[in-house]
């Protein structure tokens, strides 16, 4: 049992833990405090906490499947294509980098979630 909670603190599996509590209380008190001055219905701050609460375990999964560790990611790129390689350079077109993907993939996340009524 102890080498599995070594695992999880070599994955990082307890910082997102971590993080993804203190986001998600936010994002609570930010939906109680601003819904129903938006006249908001009740139903829609539930959702938000049962959403969030959903996505708690998924989110140590992925922590867990992921690594993101900077030992781990760069020794499973090929070696031509590791940091710093003029290779690397020359191949990193469009978007490569974690904080350029999470930018990505938020605005894509709020996108398809603002629509016109």
């Amino acid at each position: 049992m102890d080498s599995f909670f070594r695992e999880l603190k070599r994955r990082n599996v307890y910082r997102v833990a971590v993080a993804y509590a203190v986001v998600a209380w936010l994002l609570i008190q930010i939906a109680t405090q601003t819904f129903p001055f938006f006249d908001i219905p009740n139903w829609a701050v539930r959702l938000v906490v049962l959403l969030l609460v959903l996505g708690f375990p998924v989110a140590l999964v992925l922590a867990w499947a992921f690594e993101l560790t900077p030992e781990v990611s760069n020794s499973r790129r090929p070696r031509r294509m590791r940091r710093g390689t003029p290779a690397r350079r020359e191949a990193s077109s469009g978007v490569s980098s974690r904080p350029e993907q999470l930018r990505v993939c938020c605005s894509v996340f709020i996108s398809c979630g603002s629509r016109p009524r």
